[in-house]
């Protein structure tokens, strides 16, 4: 439990370049930040020179502030605030030794921009079904954001979303510095789902690229993808909403269009003639799309959905289907 002298404590949960971001900016505040990495010697290297030797190793992490640990259930064991940035397909795992009350009255912050791969499902829909957690304490983060940008402390914009205004406005805070500015939304789910989409849709201009499709034709694609995203949330999550705003229409953007963006690489590789497995060997970080776009293919078979962005990506990466075939077909669809 927090004493009233202390400084309220936030855990974070995960080792990445997302991860290293986030830490970044919650330095900047009167915090005490107590950071959860998977490898002993990444801690270590931590503790002796303040950065992470595998993600942003030029980021220099204020260690009188940030206490790395490899210790999971002490590291959030006391925290106010969990922020999670874990890719979404070891989400379950890095959890399944979690008790329920180590969640409890806490505010749960998921940076995860994928699914549950095993589930089909958003992370917040997860953590509250598996630790009875009310949707009231859950915030998610999205962009438009790149944690090389953060790096570099070029100016970056987040939205923090959640159904608790209190609490959105709180992390909100938590989140914002002389670079970063972080506005509040109250549409969770809408902006969950946007942030699964947006990886997908960058996987498919990625390709594209690396076939040598021109700019004219990718912003054919990316204007039909935010049609093709409005169609998808209007059936999953129905709900007024502004597209055009920067934590749906901005975060697609960025994410389509920047060589930071690890979906497009992705995506880029596989047009140049890679097989999934190299592209992912020769990124050495996950791409959420990946994950996300098997899972939104099964939603949008279970609700008859017409998404052929959405499922020539799938047929490219699971169905080993020609990236040049495929997007000779999508080019048909294209308007």
């Amino acid at each position: 439990m927090q004493k009233n002298n202390e400084l309220p404590k936030v855990a974070v949960l995960g080792g990445g370049s997302w991860a290293t971001a986030l830490v970044k900016i919650l330095s900047d505040h009167a915090l005490r930040i107590h950071w959860w990495l998977k490898n002993e010697s990444d801690v270590m290297h931590l503790k002796q020179y303040g950065n992470n030797p595998r993600y942003l190793s030029n980021v220099q992490i204020n260690t009188r502030k940030v206490k790395p640990s490899v210790h999971l259930h002490k590291v959030i064991e006391d925290a106010s605030i969990i922020v999670l940035a874990v890719p979404s397909a070891f989400i379950a795992d890095v959890l399944k030794n979690i008790s329920k009350d180590a969640f409890k009255n806490k505010i749960i912050v998921s940076a995860v921009k994928g699914m549950i791969p095993e589930h089909d499902s958003l992370v917040t829909d997860y953590l509250q079904r598996v630790f009875d957690l009310p949707h009231s304490s859950l915030c998610v983060i999205s962009g438009p954001c790149h944690s090389e940008e953060i790096a570099m402390e070029k100016r970056s914009y987040l939205t923090i979303a959640g159904e608790n205004a209190e609490h959105t406005s709180r992390v909100a805070e938590m989140f914002s510095t002389r670079y970063v500015k972080a506005c509040t939304n109250a549409d969770l789910r809408g902006i969950e789902y946007c942030a699964v989409m947006k990886n997908i849709i960058a996987i498919a201009c990625g390709v594209a690229r690396g076939l040598n499709y021109g700019d004219n034709f990718q912003a054919v694609l990316v204007s039909n993808a935010m049609a093709e995203i409005e169609h998808f949330l209007s059936i999953v999550h129905p709900a007024q909403r502004n597209l055009l705003a920067s934590a749906y229409l901005g975060d697609l953007l960025v994410t389509a269009y920047s060589p930071y963006s690890r979906n497009r690489t992705l995506g880029y590789l596989v047009g140049k003639g890679y097989s999934v497995r190299a592209a992912q060997a020769e990124m050495n970080m996950v791409a959420e799309g990946y994950y996300a776009v098997a899972c939104v293919e099964r939603l949008n078979k279970r609700h008859d959905l017409n998404m052929p962005i959405t499922k020539a990506v799938y047929n490219i990466l699971y169905e080993k289907i020609s990236p040049i075939m495929e997007l000779r077909i999508l080019e048909e669809y294209l308007r």
